[in-house]
């Protein structure tokens, strides 16, 4: 990526030679010539909320900026795209979205995120930090940016405008307004399991964090995974793989209390509503809660069932890369006779994937919009 103090070179994580997609776009190139091109003071606390693949902090590096971002796999590429450009370890601070926030803001950079949820959250808890001289400028793609994100600045920050479009990307200008009364953050939100699920689950808490999918009620393809999970009683080792607010995993482990489960996803806000939907339900057995790519770090051999209902769009794009990496994770960790149920949309195909991973896929069970798919490793 060309910027106004350098080209650097920038990769997504996990790095993919395949890869057709950058890890960076236009509106990451027009907020870095805006400050540039105004003379924008790059100095005190620079702070960077929602830098998808480190595109900015690690154009901005000498300027020694914090970053904050939900994504463990953007915090990874971050850190070898920092690496990569010679950065100095310790310039750029590495935050998350569950970690407190610098205390003074003096310049605020915005990747507007496509959870309107989490764009709030942040907005709530940085906003204490930033006082009336703070530079605060936002920036994505004209079809991320839409009337609903702009009032969020406006009611959070300040009075709001836009930029005229560049290459399809724009720019949001907000002048701070310490004045304006602003209300709690109402993350994480909570709410309970609708009364159809069966009584082992009807009317069981869930609690979701910001940015986390479908986070104020129980999605539909999720609701469809509940009415079909394993009912195995003498599993030991369950993994819910993009466990998301672990709802799914939950389940698991009221049906088997002596099961121990494993929470993995990239979100930092996925595994802290997981951590809390396992505790506000009161299972008694053993859980897990990591943040990390898919089952990196899961030894061979070692799993009973894996539980995915796996993504297909990373940001605005539509791939197969995570499903697929997934997959590939569940048949090195499972054991023999080790089972991985998934649920996706109908269309996706996934049933190709796993009878090329597994030499089997077998229908569970299917709707008009969903399937459930059940494979076992055979050695």
């Amino acid at each position: 990526m060309t910027t106004p103090w350098g080209e650097v070179s920038l990769a997504r994580h996990p790095e993919d030679p395949r890869d057709r997609l950058r890890a960076w776009d236009a509106s990451d190139s027009y907020l870095l010539r805006h400050l540039a091109t105004q003379d924008v003071p790059l100095t005190g606390t620079v702070v960077v909320l929602g830098d998808r693949w480190g595109a900015l902090v690690t154009a901005l590096a000498a300027y020694r900026p914090t970053q904050i971002t939900d994504s463990w796999l953007g915090q990874e590429a971050t850190r070898a795209n920092l690496a990569r450009a010679g950065v100095e370890p310790g310039s750029v601070r590495l935050l998350t979205t569950q970690d407190p926030v610098p205390e003074r803001i003096d310049v605020l950079l915005v990747r507007v995120p496509k959870s309107l949820a989490l764009l709030e959250d942040q907005l709530l808890r940085l906003a204490p930090a930033v006082h009336p001289g703070t530079v605060v400028v936002g920036t994505g793609m004209v079809k991320e940016i839409h009337t609903s994100a702009l009032r969020l600045f406006e009611r959070i920050i300040g009075p709001t405008r836009t930029s005229l479009a560049e290459q399809k990307a724009r720019l949001i200008h907000c002048t701070p307004d310490p004045s304006r009364p602003r209300h709690a953050s109402p993350w994480p939100y909570a709410y309970d399991l609708p009364g159809d699920l069966g009584r082992a689950l009807s009317g069981r808490p869930v609690v979701n964090h910001a940015g986390v999918f479908c986070a104020d009620r129980l999605d539909i393809g999720t609701r469809f995974f509940l009415q079909h999970l394993p009912t195995t009683s003498g599993t030991r080792r369950v993994v819910d793989l993009g466990c998301g607010n672990g709802i799914v995993g939950t389940a698991m482990a009221l049906a088997n209390p002596a099961a121990e489960v494993l929470f993995t996803d990239e979100s930092f806000q996925a595994v802290a509503s997981a951590e809390a939907t396992y505790k506000a339900n009161g299972v008694p057995g053993h859980a897990e809660f990591r943040v990390g790519d898919g089952l990196d770090g899961v030894p061979d051999d070692s799993v009973d069932v894996v539980l995915n209902n796996p993504p297909f769009h990373s940001h605005q794009a539509t791939t197969d890369a995570t499903a697929w990496r997934m997959f590939s994770g569940a048949r090195r960790v499972l054991r023999p006779g080790g089972e991985l149920w998934v649920v996706g949309n109908r269309h996706l195909g996934y049933h190709v994937k796993l009878k090329r991973l597994f030499g089997n896929g077998e229908l569970v069970s299917g709707d008009r919009k969903f399937v459930v798919l059940r494979a076992v490793r055979k050695d």
